[in-house]
Protein backbone atom coordinates (compact mmCIF):
# COMPACT_ATOMS: atom_id res chain seq x y z
CA UNK A 1 0.00 0.00 0.00
CA UNK A 2 1.18 3.39 -0.94
CA UNK A 3 1.79 5.85 1.82
CA UNK A 4 0.82 9.43 2.08
CA UNK A 5 2.33 11.61 0.08
CA UNK A 6 5.80 13.63 1.79
CA UNK A 7 7.32 15.37 -1.32
CA UNK A 8 6.41 17.82 -4.18
CA UNK A 9 7.24 16.07 -7.65
CA UNK A 10 10.44 17.29 -9.08
CA UNK A 11 12.13 16.54 -11.82
CA UNK A 12 14.41 17.47 -14.51
CA UNK A 13 15.50 16.29 -18.63
CA UNK A 14 18.70 16.48 -20.02
CA UNK A 15 19.09 16.03 -24.01
CA UNK A 16 22.73 16.12 -24.43
CA UNK A 17 26.24 17.57 -23.91
CA UNK A 18 29.21 19.11 -25.86
CA UNK A 19 30.50 21.41 -28.08
CA UNK A 20 27.54 22.78 -28.73
CA UNK A 21 28.17 26.51 -30.29
CA UNK A 22 26.29 29.48 -30.38
CA UNK A 23 27.45 30.31 -33.78
CA UNK A 24 26.25 26.64 -35.20
CA UNK A 25 22.93 26.98 -33.65
CA UNK A 26 20.43 29.05 -35.75
CA UNK A 27 16.99 30.00 -34.11
CA UNK A 28 15.11 27.75 -35.87
CA UNK A 29 17.15 24.72 -34.44
CA UNK A 30 17.12 26.17 -30.86
CA UNK A 31 13.58 26.77 -31.26
CA UNK A 32 12.91 23.35 -31.73
CA UNK A 33 14.56 21.59 -29.01
CA UNK A 34 12.74 24.27 -26.75
CA UNK A 35 9.30 23.46 -28.18
CA UNK A 36 10.28 19.45 -27.87
CA UNK A 37 11.92 19.85 -24.14
CA UNK A 38 9.28 21.75 -23.01
CA UNK A 39 6.72 19.54 -24.37
CA UNK A 40 8.36 16.22 -23.04
CA UNK A 41 8.78 18.83 -19.19
CA UNK A 42 5.22 19.56 -19.32
CA UNK A 43 3.73 15.67 -20.01
CA UNK A 44 6.44 14.63 -17.24
CA UNK A 45 5.49 17.01 -14.57
CA UNK A 46 1.73 16.23 -15.07
CA UNK A 47 2.04 12.59 -14.53
CA UNK A 48 4.16 13.06 -11.49
CA UNK A 49 1.51 15.66 -10.14
CA UNK A 50 -1.50 12.89 -10.59
CA UNK A 51 0.17 10.08 -9.00
CA UNK A 52 2.66 8.44 -11.19
CA UNK A 53 5.81 7.00 -9.80
CA UNK A 54 9.31 8.54 -10.54
CA UNK A 55 9.84 5.23 -12.44
CA UNK A 56 7.20 5.40 -15.10
CA UNK A 57 7.44 9.34 -15.55
CA UNK A 58 11.18 9.17 -16.41
CA UNK A 59 10.57 6.69 -18.55
CA UNK A 60 7.92 8.19 -20.07
CA UNK A 61 9.76 11.18 -20.75
CA UNK A 62 12.75 9.28 -22.07
CA UNK A 63 10.12 7.75 -24.31
CA UNK A 64 9.60 10.96 -26.21
CA UNK A 65 12.98 11.38 -26.25
CA UNK A 66 13.85 8.04 -28.07
CA UNK A 67 10.81 9.11 -30.96
CA UNK A 68 12.22 12.54 -31.23
CA UNK A 69 14.67 12.69 -34.26
CA UNK A 70 16.59 16.30 -32.71
CA UNK A 71 18.12 13.65 -29.83
CA UNK A 72 21.10 11.04 -29.88
CA UNK A 73 18.76 8.26 -29.13
CA UNK A 74 16.21 6.00 -30.39
CA UNK A 75 15.34 7.22 -33.65
CA UNK A 76 17.74 9.73 -33.87
CA UNK A 77 20.89 7.82 -33.30
CA UNK A 78 24.14 8.19 -34.46
CA UNK A 79 25.31 5.36 -36.88
CA UNK A 80 28.34 3.56 -36.04
CA UNK A 81 31.89 3.49 -38.66
CA UNK A 82 30.13 0.30 -40.02
CA UNK A 83 27.15 2.73 -40.75
CA UNK A 84 24.76 0.71 -38.10
CA UNK A 85 22.49 1.81 -35.32
CA UNK A 86 23.68 0.53 -31.94
CA UNK A 87 21.25 1.75 -28.53
CA UNK A 88 21.76 2.08 -24.92
CA UNK A 89 19.52 2.85 -22.04
CA UNK A 90 19.09 2.14 -18.40
CA UNK A 91 17.32 2.76 -15.15
CA UNK A 92 17.55 2.77 -11.90
CA UNK A 93 15.27 3.31 -8.64
CA UNK A 94 16.34 4.51 -5.05
CA UNK A 95 13.68 5.79 -2.12
CA UNK A 96 13.95 7.73 0.87
CA UNK A 97 11.10 5.34 2.86
CA UNK A 98 12.75 3.02 4.53
CA UNK A 99 10.11 -0.16 2.89
CA UNK A 100 10.93 1.37 -0.39
CA UNK A 101 7.52 1.07 -2.35
CA UNK A 102 9.40 1.74 -5.32
CA UNK A 103 8.68 -0.70 -8.44
CA UNK A 104 12.47 -2.22 -9.11
CA UNK A 105 13.33 -1.88 -5.51
CA UNK A 106 14.64 -5.91 -5.34
CA UNK A 107 17.22 -5.12 -8.75
CA UNK A 108 17.52 -1.20 -8.02
CA UNK A 109 19.46 -0.56 -11.97
CA UNK A 110 19.24 -2.20 -14.84
CA UNK A 111 20.92 -1.63 -18.28
CA UNK A 112 20.48 -2.83 -21.79
CA UNK A 113 23.43 -2.49 -24.64
CA UNK A 114 24.04 -3.27 -28.54
CA UNK A 115 20.17 -2.69 -29.26
CA UNK A 116 19.09 -2.47 -32.55
CA UNK A 117 15.52 -2.43 -33.61
CA UNK A 118 13.46 -2.14 -30.31
CA UNK A 119 11.63 1.17 -30.97
CA UNK A 120 12.21 2.01 -27.15
CA UNK A 121 15.45 0.89 -25.29
CA UNK A 122 14.11 2.65 -22.44
CA UNK A 123 11.69 0.57 -21.65
CA UNK A 124 13.50 -2.74 -22.39
CA UNK A 125 15.60 -1.20 -19.91
CA UNK A 126 12.40 -0.99 -17.77
CA UNK A 127 11.68 -4.61 -18.48
CA UNK A 128 14.39 -5.86 -17.28
CA UNK A 129 14.82 -3.62 -13.88
CA UNK A 130 11.17 -4.82 -13.30
CA UNK A 131 11.45 -8.36 -14.46
CA UNK A 132 13.71 -10.37 -11.49
CA UNK A 133 12.65 -13.73 -11.37
CA UNK A 134 12.41 -13.43 -7.80
CA UNK A 135 9.50 -11.75 -5.44
CA UNK A 136 9.98 -9.64 -2.98
CA UNK A 137 10.49 -13.07 -0.07
CA UNK A 138 13.50 -14.22 -2.59
CA UNK A 139 11.33 -17.15 -4.00
CA UNK A 140 11.64 -17.42 -7.40
CA UNK A 141 8.33 -16.19 -10.18
CA UNK A 142 7.94 -16.95 -13.38
CA UNK A 143 8.17 -13.27 -15.12
CA UNK A 144 10.81 -14.36 -17.80
CA UNK A 145 13.65 -11.85 -15.68
CA UNK A 146 16.30 -12.75 -14.09
CA UNK A 147 18.86 -10.93 -11.61
CA UNK A 148 21.11 -10.05 -14.32
CA UNK A 149 21.77 -6.25 -14.14
CA UNK A 150 23.03 -5.82 -17.76
CA UNK A 151 22.14 -7.32 -20.99
CA UNK A 152 23.25 -7.08 -24.77
CA UNK A 153 21.41 -7.71 -27.85
CA UNK A 154 20.26 -9.50 -29.90
CA UNK A 155 19.99 -11.78 -26.58
CA UNK A 156 17.75 -9.34 -25.18
CA UNK A 157 16.09 -8.55 -27.96
CA UNK A 158 14.93 -12.11 -27.69
CA UNK A 159 13.59 -10.60 -24.28
CA UNK A 160 11.95 -7.36 -25.82
CA UNK A 161 9.60 -9.79 -28.11
CA UNK A 162 8.77 -12.23 -25.58
CA UNK A 163 7.83 -9.34 -23.47
CA UNK A 164 5.73 -7.49 -26.17
CA UNK A 165 7.84 -4.81 -26.44
CA UNK A 166 7.17 -3.06 -29.60
CA UNK A 167 10.04 -3.62 -32.57
CA UNK A 168 10.45 -1.31 -35.80
CA UNK A 169 12.70 -1.54 -38.92
CA UNK A 170 15.79 0.21 -39.51
CA UNK A 171 14.12 2.43 -41.62
CA UNK A 172 12.66 4.07 -38.68
CA UNK A 173 15.80 4.43 -36.93
CA UNK A 174 17.32 6.23 -39.89
CA UNK A 175 17.74 9.57 -40.13
CA UNK A 176 19.15 12.13 -43.22
CA UNK A 177 20.75 14.10 -40.76
CA UNK A 178 22.67 11.58 -38.70
CA UNK A 179 23.87 9.61 -41.60
CA UNK A 180 25.20 12.81 -43.09
CA UNK A 181 26.23 13.69 -39.64
CA UNK A 182 28.13 10.23 -40.02
CA UNK A 183 29.56 11.05 -43.54
CA UNK A 184 31.10 13.73 -42.85
CA UNK A 185 32.57 12.63 -39.59
CA UNK A 186 34.17 9.64 -41.76
CA UNK A 187 35.81 12.32 -44.08
CA UNK A 188 37.01 14.10 -41.32
CA UNK A 189 35.04 17.12 -42.17
CA UNK A 190 33.54 19.78 -39.80
CA UNK A 191 30.16 20.32 -38.59
CA UNK A 192 28.14 22.96 -40.07
CA UNK A 193 25.27 23.06 -37.57
CA UNK A 194 25.47 22.44 -33.46
CA UNK A 195 23.33 18.77 -33.54
CA UNK A 196 22.21 17.29 -30.43
CA UNK A 197 25.24 15.70 -28.80
CA UNK A 198 25.33 12.69 -26.46
CA UNK A 199 23.23 11.05 -24.06
CA UNK A 200 19.39 11.92 -23.23
CA UNK A 201 17.77 11.63 -19.59
CA UNK A 202 15.76 12.18 -17.01
CA UNK A 203 15.46 11.94 -13.24
CA UNK A 204 12.61 12.24 -10.83
CA UNK A 205 11.53 12.52 -7.55
CA UNK A 206 7.67 11.31 -6.79
CA UNK A 207 5.17 12.46 -4.04
CA UNK A 208 6.41 9.54 -2.42
CA UNK A 209 9.63 9.94 -2.01
CA UNK A 210 10.98 7.62 -4.68
CA UNK A 211 13.90 8.74 -7.02
CA UNK A 212 14.22 7.06 -11.05
CA UNK A 213 16.65 7.77 -13.16
CA UNK A 214 16.31 7.11 -16.75
CA UNK A 215 18.82 7.19 -19.59
CA UNK A 216 18.97 6.44 -23.36
CA UNK A 217 21.87 7.52 -25.92
CA UNK A 218 22.87 6.25 -29.63
CA UNK A 219 26.44 6.58 -28.45
CA UNK A 220 29.04 8.46 -30.41
CA UNK A 221 29.07 9.44 -33.63
CA UNK A 222 31.49 6.61 -35.60
CA UNK A 223 31.85 4.68 -32.37
CA UNK A 224 33.46 1.38 -33.14
CA UNK A 225 30.57 -1.58 -33.71
CA UNK A 226 30.39 -3.30 -30.39
CA UNK A 227 31.42 -0.44 -27.87
CA UNK A 228 29.96 -0.14 -24.44
CA UNK A 229 29.33 3.36 -23.26
CA UNK A 230 28.43 4.74 -19.85
CA UNK A 231 25.05 4.66 -20.58
CA UNK A 232 24.20 1.39 -19.45
CA UNK A 233 26.46 0.88 -17.16
CA UNK A 234 25.82 0.84 -13.38
CA UNK A 235 28.15 4.12 -11.82
CA UNK A 236 29.07 5.60 -15.07
CA UNK A 237 26.55 7.32 -16.76
CA UNK A 238 23.70 7.05 -14.08
CA UNK A 239 23.22 6.55 -9.99
CA UNK A 240 20.46 6.64 -7.49
CA UNK A 241 20.68 5.90 -3.60
CA UNK A 242 19.57 6.17 0.00
CA UNK A 243 21.22 6.03 3.42
CA UNK A 244 20.44 7.35 6.58
CA UNK A 245 23.09 9.95 8.17
CA UNK A 246 23.01 10.60 12.04
CA UNK A 247 21.80 14.03 12.80
CA UNK A 248 21.16 16.25 15.97
CA UNK A 249 17.92 16.86 17.46
CA UNK A 250 18.04 20.39 15.60
CA UNK A 251 18.21 18.98 12.25
CA UNK A 252 22.41 19.09 11.77
CA UNK A 253 24.63 16.67 11.05
CA UNK A 254 26.27 15.26 13.30
CA UNK A 255 29.58 17.53 14.24
CA UNK A 256 32.88 15.63 14.38
CA UNK A 257 33.99 14.63 17.64
CA UNK A 258 37.80 14.84 18.32
CA UNK A 259 37.49 11.92 20.60
CA UNK A 260 36.11 9.65 18.61
CA UNK A 261 38.91 7.85 15.55
CA UNK A 262 37.63 8.79 12.20
CA UNK A 263 36.78 5.17 11.31
CA UNK A 264 34.82 4.88 14.07
CA UNK A 265 32.67 7.93 13.33
CA UNK A 266 31.82 7.48 9.54
CA UNK A 267 31.09 4.39 10.37
CA UNK A 268 28.56 5.52 12.40
CA UNK A 269 27.01 7.60 9.33
CA UNK A 270 27.29 5.00 7.30
CA UNK A 271 25.49 2.17 8.87
CA UNK A 272 23.27 4.21 10.68
CA UNK A 273 20.76 2.16 13.06
CA UNK A 274 22.10 -0.87 11.89
CA UNK A 275 25.68 0.04 13.87
CA UNK A 276 27.72 -3.10 15.07
CA UNK A 277 27.82 -3.53 18.76
CA UNK A 278 30.96 -3.78 19.54
CA UNK A 279 31.55 -0.18 17.99
CA UNK A 280 28.32 1.19 19.97
CA UNK A 281 30.39 -0.44 23.03
CA UNK A 282 33.97 1.21 22.08
CA UNK A 283 31.98 5.06 21.76
CA UNK A 284 30.76 4.42 24.79
CA UNK A 285 34.68 4.11 26.01
CA UNK A 286 35.66 7.51 23.80
CA UNK A 287 37.96 5.47 22.47
CA UNK A 288 39.65 7.92 20.07
CA UNK A 289 40.44 4.62 17.52
CA UNK A 290 39.82 1.23 16.86
CA UNK A 291 41.99 -1.23 18.23
CA UNK A 292 43.43 -3.73 15.50
CA UNK A 293 41.18 -6.43 16.78
CA UNK A 294 37.89 -3.76 16.32
CA UNK A 295 39.28 -2.85 13.57
CA UNK A 296 40.11 -6.54 11.84
CA UNK A 297 36.28 -7.30 13.82
CA UNK A 298 34.79 -4.51 11.54
CA UNK A 299 34.99 -6.83 7.99
CA UNK A 300 33.52 -9.93 9.99
CA UNK A 301 30.49 -8.14 11.48
CA UNK A 302 28.77 -11.41 11.46
CA UNK A 303 27.03 -11.99 13.93
CA UNK A 304 28.05 -9.26 16.32
CA UNK A 305 25.94 -6.58 14.11
CA UNK A 306 22.71 -5.96 15.59
CA UNK A 307 20.29 -3.36 15.21
CA UNK A 308 20.02 -1.22 17.70
CA UNK A 309 20.16 2.68 17.35
CA UNK A 310 23.61 3.92 18.38
CA UNK A 311 21.58 7.74 19.41
CA UNK A 312 21.92 9.84 22.40
CA UNK A 313 18.86 11.32 22.88
CA UNK A 314 19.40 14.33 21.28
CA UNK A 315 20.04 12.20 18.19
CA UNK A 316 18.12 10.84 15.50
CA UNK A 317 18.36 9.57 12.04
CA UNK A 318 17.74 11.70 8.67
CA UNK A 319 17.13 9.80 5.43
CA UNK A 320 19.00 11.24 2.41
CA UNK A 321 18.77 9.98 -1.67
CA UNK A 322 20.43 10.87 -5.06
CA UNK A 323 19.55 9.94 -8.40
CA UNK A 324 22.07 11.53 -11.01
CA UNK A 325 22.14 11.05 -14.84
CA UNK A 326 25.48 12.17 -17.16
CA UNK A 327 25.95 13.08 -20.84
CA UNK A 328 28.82 13.64 -23.17
CA UNK A 329 32.01 11.99 -23.53
CA UNK A 330 30.56 8.32 -21.88
CA UNK A 331 34.42 6.60 -22.37
CA UNK A 332 35.44 9.63 -20.27
CA UNK A 333 32.12 9.09 -17.72
CA UNK A 334 33.39 5.46 -17.80
CA UNK A 335 36.90 6.04 -16.49
CA UNK A 336 36.21 7.80 -13.48
CA UNK A 337 33.04 6.07 -12.69
CA UNK A 338 31.30 9.32 -12.71
CA UNK A 339 27.93 9.13 -11.64
CA UNK A 340 28.62 6.79 -8.42
CA UNK A 341 31.46 8.87 -7.46
CA UNK A 342 29.52 12.08 -7.58
CA UNK A 343 27.13 10.27 -5.21
CA UNK A 344 29.61 8.36 -3.02
CA UNK A 345 31.41 12.23 -2.47
CA UNK A 346 28.06 13.42 -0.78
CA UNK A 347 27.44 10.22 1.28
CA UNK A 348 30.79 9.30 2.88
CA UNK A 349 32.01 13.24 3.42
CA UNK A 350 32.66 14.00 6.77
CA UNK A 351 29.62 16.16 8.51
CA UNK A 352 30.34 20.01 7.43
CA UNK A 353 32.63 19.28 4.79
CA UNK A 354 32.94 19.90 1.22
CA UNK A 355 30.55 18.27 -0.76
CA UNK A 356 27.54 20.18 1.44
CA UNK A 357 24.99 19.17 -1.03
CA UNK A 358 25.23 17.16 -4.55
CA UNK A 359 25.49 20.50 -6.80
CA UNK A 360 28.89 20.44 -4.98
CA UNK A 361 29.78 16.86 -6.30
CA UNK A 362 28.23 17.46 -9.40
CA UNK A 363 30.47 20.30 -10.44
CA UNK A 364 33.42 18.76 -8.59
CA UNK A 365 33.07 15.89 -10.99
CA UNK A 366 31.41 17.29 -14.38
CA UNK A 367 32.21 21.35 -14.28
CA UNK A 368 34.78 23.26 -15.64
CA UNK A 369 37.94 21.71 -14.24
CA UNK A 370 36.32 18.80 -12.56
CA UNK A 371 37.73 15.19 -12.62
CA UNK A 372 35.95 14.85 -16.22
CA UNK A 373 37.79 17.32 -17.67
CA UNK A 374 41.24 16.30 -15.85
CA UNK A 375 40.97 12.74 -16.73
CA UNK A 376 41.40 13.70 -20.16
CA UNK A 377 44.92 15.45 -19.38
CA UNK A 378 46.97 16.85 -23.14
CA UNK A 379 43.80 15.51 -24.93
CA UNK A 380 41.48 17.87 -23.48
CA UNK A 381 40.18 20.11 -26.43
CA UNK A 382 41.55 18.34 -28.94
CA UNK A 383 39.14 15.15 -29.29
CA UNK A 384 36.17 15.60 -27.22
CA UNK A 385 37.29 13.56 -24.62
CA UNK A 386 36.14 14.65 -21.02
CA UNK A 387 33.12 16.65 -22.08
CA UNK A 388 29.99 15.97 -20.20
CA UNK A 389 27.62 16.90 -17.99
CA UNK A 390 25.59 15.62 -15.03
CA UNK A 391 21.98 16.37 -14.29
CA UNK A 392 20.64 15.18 -10.37
CA UNK A 393 18.21 15.73 -7.37
CA UNK A 394 19.11 15.42 -4.11
CA UNK A 395 16.53 15.04 -1.44
CA UNK A 396 16.04 14.27 2.17
CA UNK A 397 13.46 13.07 4.64
CA UNK A 398 13.98 14.15 8.64
CA UNK A 399 11.58 13.64 11.46
CA UNK A 400 10.42 17.23 13.08
CA UNK A 401 12.28 16.92 16.47
CA UNK A 402 12.93 13.80 16.32
CA UNK A 403 9.16 12.77 16.46
CA UNK A 404 7.65 10.32 13.33
CA UNK A 405 5.97 12.99 11.87
CA UNK A 406 7.68 14.47 8.57
CA UNK A 407 7.76 18.07 6.89
CA UNK A 408 6.47 18.10 2.81
CA UNK A 409 9.69 18.23 0.69
CA UNK A 410 11.06 19.25 -2.20
CA UNK A 411 13.48 17.29 -3.95
CA UNK A 412 16.48 19.50 -5.23
CA UNK A 413 17.30 20.18 -8.82
CA UNK A 414 21.15 20.47 -9.50
CA UNK A 415 23.43 20.39 -12.79
CA UNK A 416 26.48 21.31 -13.67
CA UNK A 417 28.49 20.81 -17.41
CA UNK A 418 32.55 21.68 -18.38
CA UNK A 419 31.58 22.04 -22.05
CA UNK A 420 29.82 24.56 -24.83
CA UNK A 421 26.03 23.59 -24.18
CA UNK A 422 24.20 21.15 -22.16
CA UNK A 423 20.40 20.88 -23.14
CA UNK A 424 18.26 21.06 -20.05
CA UNK A 425 14.39 21.38 -18.57
CA UNK A 426 13.60 21.39 -15.42
CA UNK A 427 10.98 22.77 -13.06
CA UNK A 428 11.69 25.44 -10.17
CA UNK A 429 9.82 27.27 -8.03
CA UNK A 430 10.22 31.10 -7.72
CA UNK A 431 10.10 33.46 -4.40
CA UNK A 432 6.33 33.83 -4.37
CA UNK A 433 6.04 29.82 -4.67
CA UNK A 434 5.00 29.79 -8.56
CA UNK A 435 6.57 26.80 -10.47
CA UNK A 436 8.53 28.02 -13.63
CA UNK A 437 9.70 25.90 -16.10
CA UNK A 438 13.23 26.53 -17.21
CA UNK A 439 14.65 25.51 -20.20
CA UNK A 440 18.56 26.18 -21.42
CA UNK A 441 21.45 24.89 -23.10
CA UNK A 442 23.95 27.46 -22.40
CA UNK A 443 25.20 28.86 -19.06
CA UNK A 444 23.21 31.76 -20.15
CA UNK A 445 19.85 32.47 -21.68
CA UNK A 446 20.19 31.90 -26.08
CA UNK A 447 19.79 35.00 -27.49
Amino acid sequence: MMKPASFKPTLIIHGGAGNIQRSKLPPDLYAAHHASLQSYLRSTHALLKNGSTALDAAVHAVSLLEDDPLFNCGRGSVFTTAGTIEMEASVMVTSLQQDATQPGAIKRGAGVMGVRNVRHPIRLARESLLRAGVAADGSPIDDGGSMHSQMVGPYVETLAREWGLEFCSDEWFFTQKRWDEHMRGLKGEEEPVSLSQGTVGCVCLDQWGNLAVATSTGGLTNKLPGRIGDTPTLGAGFWAEAWDEIVSGGGEAVPEDPSMGGLLRDARNWLGDCMPVFLRDQASANYSSLSVDASSRLLNLGSEKACHPYQSPAQYSRRRAVAVSGTGNGDSFLRVAAARTTAAMLRFSSPGSFPSGLGDAVTAVSGPGGELQRSAGSRWNNTGEGEGGIIGIEAELAPINGASDVKLHRGKVVFDFNCGGMWRAWVEEDAAGNEVERIMVFREQYQ
